[in-house]
């Protein structure tokens, strides 16, 4: 018996259903985004190791993916891996996300690119995740971003491009929970935390949705935190919402929360929350930080932030950059049903067509149609009429010698 050939862990095969379904929701990302003014961009499956493990990465550098070297075997191999280095073993690797390609591409092209540079880039990246549902080793990711511009117009271009890509695709019912690193940073401070303690704090509070306050105060606790009064400050932050904004306590950082009510005020459209304990896990962010919700899933549909401080390490120079990413394997499953508009046409056939004939009456057909196939009719035309139906097909019509038929809807 013939072993199962299945992909590996993690990935997946797509039939042409399924395929069909995610062209179309990536067209409507891309008119939107476009319609936004981004420019699409592509960058390399692979980069320098070295790059992806800068320490710009958190957690995903650990999910990395590294590429042998070339011609490395036999008695280099062996000493390459006992020495514990890990760059004497690859110097290549795959992509995690598209927020460290896009930093190099932009330092390696930015001669050539306008002094505010709205990038839209879309492709697979690959993370050695554990698999389960909703987590794959292999995945696309929508991305938008704004780089060279500091005021908060960068993000409310990508909120706003954001939750119309999502509403375009038939997503209601979103929320975007926004705060500011700067906010969170002070937050700290007030809690008598500072450098490797506080940047521990902020892995812990990132957990409050898996864990909970009692969770969060405990593992503070563990890390020398006075936890005397946390619950309750947890409890006010998370009742106070806008108000916290509108009535800012001493410590709160001023810029930050203006930016943050100046972007309120400009999306009434956009459910936004402000929630000042969201934190997001990259160590890259340096401000405002979001992410979008929706009540029929349990955790984030995407996000972002302002990386400052991430171009400038490869460029030399600070550069000011905010980006957005939509969790497209995550928001499939949330779309409705949608007609691609395609008027897909099958024309049905017998074997004693000839070929000129089927081919003229194919060409005829598509100066109409998008899509057209030539198949041959079948024992059980029923069965092959609902096959073509799954299949996104919507009407038919029957070529013989003398020519094409009327065409009718296929069911």
């Amino acid at each position: 018996m013939a072993s199962p050939v299945n992909p590996p862990r993690g990935m997946r095969d797509f039939l042409p259903a399924e395929k069909r379904r995610r062209e179309h929701a990536l067209a409507v990302i891309r008119r939107v985004y476009r319609g936004h003014g981004f420019d699409e961009i592509e960058t390399p499956a692979l980069e320098d190791v070295e790059r992806l493990h800068a320490g710009i990465g958190g957690d995903n550098e650990k999910l990395a993916y590294s590429v042998l070297k070339r011609g490395l075997g036999g008695d280099d191999l062996r000493a390459a891996a006992e020495s514990g280095d890990p760059l004497a073993l690859a110097d290549l690797g795959l992509r995690y996300d598209l927020t460290v390609p896009l930093a190099r591409y932009y330092a390696t092209n930015r001669a050539e690119l306008p002094p505010v540079f709205r990038a839209l880039q879309i492709g697979p990246v690959w993370r050695a995740e554990r698999p389960q549902k909703g987590r794959y080793r292999q995945f696309v990711q929508c991305d938008i971003d704004v780089l060279g511009e500091a005021g908060p117009i960068a993000e409310l271009e990508l909120i706003a491009a954001t939750t119309e890509a999502l509403a375009e695709l038939g997503l209601t019912g979103t929320s975007v929970r926004i705060n500011d690193r700067r906010i969170l940073n002070r937050l700290l401070e007030t809690w008598g935390l500072a450098g490797e303690n506080a940047a521990r704090a902020l892995i812990t509070i990132d957990k409050l949705d898996k864990i909970g306050v009692p969770g969060v105060v405990d593992e503070l606790g563990t890390q020398g935190v006075d936890t005397a009064g946390l619950h309750e400050a947890f409890a006010t932050l998370a009742a106070a919402g806008w108000d916290l904004l509108v009535d800012p306590p001493a410590w709160l950082e001023q810029d930050a929360y203006r930016d943050l009510l100046a972007l309120r005020d400009a999306l009434p459209d956009v459910d936004l929350v402000f929630d000042p304990t969201l934190v997001r896990g990259m160590g890259y962010y340096t401000g405002t930080i979001f992410e979008i919700e929706h009540p029929g899933f349990g955790s984030s549909l995407g996000g972002g932030g302002r990386y400052d401080g991430m171009i400038g390490r490869f460029l030399g120079q600070a550069v000011p950059a905010v980006g957005f990413s939509i969790g497209f394997e995550r928001i499939l499953d949330l779309l409705p049903p949608s007609d691609d508009g395609s008027g897909a046409l099958v024309l049905l056939h017998d074997d004693d067509v000839p070929a000129p004939v089927l081919l003229a009456a194919k060409a005829a057909a598509r100066d109409e149609h998008g899509r057209v196939r030539l198949e041959r009719t079948r024992r059980n035309r029923r069965a092959q009429l609902d096959a073509l139906a799954a299949e996104g097909f919507t009407a038919v019509a029957t070529v013989t010698a003398e020519g094409t038929g009327e065409t009718r809807p296929l069911r």
